[in-house]
């Protein structure tokens, strides 16, 4: 068998070492923007949780050795003069690591310990191995020896702060393997049923296979693909706790839930490769609908959170799904997610429109997904254009799917709906030159340099020519050599790290860019695909980005950053006939 390409390298301090799966990784972020100088097990079980620290040591003085770390996807090594340790997934919940010339230290991660927190290490004779509960995650991690010994051991079945763990060192032939495993309660004793190098081999191919997969197109011109699918596939959950099916997490860093828009660009670039995980991605948050209609906020493994909601672009991705889907949804799929955007629709018309009011509005900036976007400056419960946009072009795909289903009288009602909100958008929310937002309890209006006042270019050819050029014109004004700030650079209320009050975001640019497409403005949309692939390309698959630098910002290994850049990568490919 020819041996997979070992994939492109990177560095875990910026994406987390895992696979496709596995609710832990190797990384040394311990905590929100907080890294530690050891590796650690990351667990994202009840929280994100620090649970082992993995530490290289000399032979001879028991020492830390300095090492350098380096992380292709099938493997995480430690390098030394003296000797290497190296680390791979055999299994989603399960490492192996092999050491020669280091010895390696497995110890509790550090924290505060009573006798209902941190981890209690003990000795499992049933298993003949030594395993840390802990608290935090609800879960244990067992450690068992394959080759060499156990150097030392220490805090063995104590209680309070003492250090709990074990230092593996080489026996003559100077090579010594573990394996650690995160369980519930109990398992069989850990028998290998590959060598280290099949595990490997084995990681490398599943990660090649997923590339593959997700990125078939992928050459020179978009040399970032690889690295972008990576992102994705080591993100990956398998379906536990409140996370319903497979999940694509935003981040195995601190960001490690699925937020209820961020999963749309998961699903699209997953579309074409990896069809059923695309299905997934696009349903979990609507298996947690409420009674109402609304998506929640987020969920992760054991959250679900209802204080605010996401911005309904749900529509205008399902379409596109539909669209990039290699085999089209059957009757029972269509009318499932039919009949969940139509809930999700008709909680903004209900539970978001005042009494006798045409549009909805948000009730925070958090429910636009903009959080602080100058927008909401003036007043936080708003009627704003891009909310009426989306919900037009949602209804606009309930009207089709409502044809696909042979319900005429639905799809006609729909259409119409959208037609009202659409006239009702221009008529009450655009001036002359540009779309403002309105307070939801007067008629007080106001402007902003946000970039989420040009949002409604995404209705794309909806528009009328000339507001779809008036806000391409707009938009030049938030063109940086990097991508699109999301408030102009211009402006009193730009901030380099401010979140959504200057940084450049992969969601935004695919909504801009996909609208200016369908609205006739190719060519800008081109130079806002390529200069946004070359930020990704050079700095990487950031949460957000310095929109006068480039410099990537907040949580480093951003899964719907990657996503985007994967969708308009392939875009751009098939464009150029690649």
């Amino acid at each position: 068998m020819t041996a997979a390409p070992a994939g492109p390298a990177f560095s875990v301090h910026d994406i987390p070492f895992s696979t496709y799966g596995s609710w832990f990784d190797i990384s040394p972020v311990i905590a929100e923007k907080t890294y530690a100088e050891d590796l650690h097990l990351v667990s994202h079980q009840n929280g994100m949780h620090a649970v082992l620290r993995l530490a290289p040591l000399h032979t001879t003085s028991a020492a830390r050795a300095e090492t350098r770390v380096e992380a292709t996807p099938g493997l995480l090594s430690w390098t030394a003069q003296s000797g290497r340790v190296d680390l791979a997934y055999e299994t989603p919940d399960t490492v192996r690591l092999r050491g020669s010339g280091l010895d390696l230290g497995v110890f509790a991660a550090a924290h505060v310990l009573t006798p209902f927190s941190g981890t209690y290490f003990f000795h499992d004779p049933a298993a003949n191995a030594h395993v840390f509960t802990s608290y935090e995650t609800g879960r244990r991690y067992r450690v068992t020896v394959l080759s060499g010994t156990i150097a030392r051991t220490a805090g063995t079945q104590a209680l309070g702060g003492a250090e709990r763990g074990v230092v593996m060192t080489a026996q003559a032939d100077g090579v010594w393997e573990i394996a650690i495993e995160e369980l519930d309660t109990a398992r069989p004793r850990y028998d290998p049923s590959a060598s280290f190098d099949e595990v490997v081999a084995a990681a490398q191919a599943a990660f090649a296979a997923f590339a593959d997969a997700v990125a078939p197109w992928r050459s020179a011109a978009t040399p970032a693909a690889e690295l972008a699918a990576y992102v994705v596939w080591s993100a990956t959950v398998a379906a536990k706790g409140l996370v319903t099916r497979p999940g694509v997490l935003m981040s195995k860093h601190w960001m490690d839930k699925v937020w209820s828009w961020d999963h749309c660009f998961n699903a699209l670039a997953l579309a074409s490769g990896c069809p059923e995980l695309a299905r997934d991605q696009f349903h979990l948050p609507f298996d947690h609908q409420d009674e109402s209609g609304a998506l929640p906020d987020s969920v992760t493994h054991s959250e679900v959170l209802y204080n605010f909601v996401k911005p309904p672009i749900h529509g205008w991705a399902f379409g596109h799904l539909r669209r990039m889907l290699p085999i089209p949804l059957d009757r029972a799929e269509l009318t499932e997610a039919y009949e969940r955007l139509e809930r999700w629709t008709g909680f903004w018309l209900t539970a978001r429109r005042a009494p006798g009011a045409d549009l909805p509005h948000y009730q925070h900036g958090n429910d636009s997904g903009w959080d602080n976007a100058t927008t909401f400056d003036p007043a936080r419960v708003v009627v704003t254009a891009d909310l009426a946009a989306f919900l037009t072009l949602q209804m606009h795909e309930l009207a089709e799917v409502a044809k696909e289903l042979n319900r005429p009288d639905e799809a006609s009602r729909w259409h119409a709906a959208a037609e009202e909100m659409q006239t009702a958008l221009l008529d009450q929310l655009w001036t002359e030159d540009r779309f403002v937002a309105r307070s939801a309890g007067s008629a007080e209006t106001w402007s902003s340099a946000s970039l989420l006042d040009l949002m409604p270019i995404a209705l794309g050819e909806h528009l009328p020519a000339d507001i779809a050029s008036t806000l391409a014109d707009r938009i030049k004004a938030h063109l940086t050599p990097y991508g699109l700030a999301t408030e102009q650079p211009t402006s009193p209320h730009y901030l380099a790290d401010g979140y959504w009050r200057g940084p450049i975001w992969a969601p935004a640019t695919v909504l801009v860019e996909d609208g200016l497409r369908r609205a006739g403005h190719d060519r800008l949309a081109d130079d806002i695909s390529a200069r946004f692939r070359a930020l990704c390309e050079t700095h990487g698959f950031a949460e957000n980005f310095d929109a006068l630098t480039g410099t990537g910002l907040r949580d480093r290994a951003y899964t719907w950053t990657a996503s985007s850049y994967l969708l308009l990568a392939q875009a751009y490919a098939r464009r150029d006939g690649s």
